[in-house]
């Protein structure tokens, strides 16, 4: 199936995200000018799950809040269907790296706390809509929990219900499963293409991990060394519905190839000024095999 099949429909509000000679520099604490992104473009085009890959610290995390809206560009431009980004906005939501359930809520008011604010709807029925999500997500037992009595995997769940509660058009995805075990790791990556498969909300994914980039995506923007730069936009063309069968595929294995690729290039070369690119490659490409 392709991923554009059961997509948003188009017109206003379709979820298309375009990043446009984007830069962004900031003064460290010295005063020195430090460039974190640098002409940086590329499509996040509506229904797709489009995943960025790159060196560490190369600006992943800066190009996120870009788009967010929580930061703004020196040049270039971020437009959501054709509109500039200008800050925050109910219709781009970020998961994060660490959790941001509130501690001091429950599940369900967790999940509610959107809608609540935003007072489009009364509190029953946000209170229906965010029991019957919760269900959906499997926490149904659990809504009356506070976010310290979950699992990582299930406060990642929550925090998922509680971005798509308010019906965004662009998902927001900054390293989710950061710091989760293996196990936790491959479920929420299953249950996440899955519950993407069903909304076809435009999703932008930041990950490290190369197996998860190829299993999640639809298109892959493998970024260069810092000043983020694309170095190279990857087509995944494996069938959806995604399973982990076909990370086995020969198909994934030249896509994997290819990504890896890119990327010890991008990180050969940032690590050559200080002397540690001669060993690079064998390093980078031992960790990704044990991923």
């Amino acid at each position: 199936m392709d991923a554009r099949t059961n997509a948003r429909s188009p017109g206003a509000g379709s979820g298309e995200i375009v990043v446009s000679h984007a830069s962004v520099g900031m003064f460290d604490r010295g005063g020195k000018s430090l460039q974190l992104v640098e002409d940086c473009s590329f499509l996040a085009e509506r229904g797709l799950f489009t995943v960025l890959v790159g060196p560490s610290g190369c600006g992943k995390t800066t190009l996120m809040n870009l788009i967010a809206g929580y930061i703004g560009a020196d040049a270039g431009t971020v437009r959501l269907d054709g509109v500039d980004v200008k800050g925050p906005g109910w219709d781009r939501l970020m998961v994060f790296q660490e959790t941001a359930l509130f501690p001091w809520m429950t599940t369900l008011e967790n999940v509610a706390y959107g809608p609540m604010v935003r007072g489009i709807k009364t509190m029953p029925e946000i209170r229906a809509e965010a029991g019957a999500l919760l269900e959906r997500f499997g926490l149904g037992e659990f809504k009356n929990r506070y976010p310290r009595e979950l699992s990582g995997g299930m406060q990642r769940r929550g925090e998922l219900a509680r971005a798509l509660i308010n019906d965004p058009l662009v998902l927001l995805m900054d390293e989710p499963f950061r710091g989760l075990d293996a196990m936790t790791r491959q479920l929420m990556q299953e249950y996440l293409t899955r519950l993407f498969e069903e909304t076809r909300t435009t999703t932008i994914f930041v990950t490290s991990e190369i197996d998860e980039a190829i299993f999640l995506a639809d298109r892959l923007v493998v970024l260069s060394r810092a000043p983020a730069r694309v170095a190279a936009v990857i087509e995944v063309d494996l069938p959806r519905p995604r399973r982990f069968e076909q990370l086995s595929s020969p198909r994934y294995a030249e896509l994997k190839e290819q990504a890896l690729n890119l990327l010890y290039a991008e990180a050969a070369a940032a690590f050559e000024e200080t002397g540690a690119g001669a060993d690079i490659k064998e390093a980078f490409e031992r960790r990704h095999v044990a991923d």
